[in-house]
């Protein structure tokens, strides 16, 4: 496809602003059977600003219902940063729709980098993470049951020895056999059995899957309602400041 071709579709796509949208670049890509990043390079040679981000970034586009599955997939595919290929989430879009992509990605805070068309390479803006602890205290405000008695417990039960337990966590012995002590005295039934080589008892597996249980169930909690009430607050933001600096340009235009 000779270049004068994708230079007429630009032009007839492009708005009396010199805009041309994200869809109509990538319609022209596909139409031309060349990649999106040459229908980018082009226009910008033509003096052409790409719009309305088909995954939200920049340009209004309306949103839809946020949907959990879609997030979840858009996770999957992201890196430590929570940032994902321009060109992976677009092809994820195929398996419901761009409107629910956008939408995933701007609720659930999410970024974009690499844009197929050029617009950008990298987001700047930092990945949002939420942490949680969780421990059982007495009514003294006295640690009774976390993170360290429950590592110990499952040492036990892989080297059947609390000194052997307590090297593995790299923890002073003298420190392990106070966990088991205050554990044993709190729940008022042994959790280790055995001589020569110790086993958690039954009370003591029920214990840690209950644990473990409630770990899970919190933190399911705790990141559903940071998406619901942090995430998609910053994402509203982020688009508010997008239209606001949109606007500022048209005025100044």
């Amino acid at each position: 496809m000779s270049q004068s071709r994708i230079q007429h579709l630009i032009e007839h796509y492009t708005t009396d602003e010199g805009r041309l949208s994200c869809a109509h670049a990538h319609a022209i890509a596909a139409k031309t059977q060349t990649s999106p990043q040459e229908v980018g390079d082009l226009a910008r040679e033509m003096d052409v600003r790409i719009s309305a981000c088909d995954l939200g970034q920049f340009g209004h586009q309306p949103l839809g219902t946020f949907r959990e599955d879609v997030y979840d997939n858009l996770k999957g595919i992201a890196d430590d940063e929570g940032r994902i290929y321009c060109k992976n989430a677009r092809l994820l879009a195929r398996r419901s729709n761009l409107k629910t992509v956008r939408t995933a990605l701007l609720e659930g805070g999410l970024d974009i980098v690499h844009c197929e068309l050029g617009c950008f390479t990298e987001k700047r803006r930092s990945r949002w993470y939420i942490k949680t602890k969780t421990w059982i205290e007495n009514q003294k405000g006295e640690l009774l049951f976390g993170k360290g008695k429950t590592e110990i417990l499952d040492e036990i039960r892989t080297h059947g020895q609390v000194e052997a337990a307590a090297d593995a966590l790299g923890m002073d012995h003298n420190r392990a056999w106070e966990h088991i002590r205050i554990l044993q005295k709190n729940i008022e039934d042994p959790l280790v059995e055995g001589d020569e080589s110790l086993d958690l008892t039954t009370k003591a597996e029920v214990l840690l899957a209950a644990w473990r249980q409630l770990e899970q169930e919190v933190k399911e909690f705790t990141d559903r309602r940071f998406k619901e009430l942090v995430l998609k607050e910053r994402g509203s933001k982020s688009r508010k400041t997008t239209e606001k600096s949109e606007e500022t340009e048209r005025q100044s235009a």
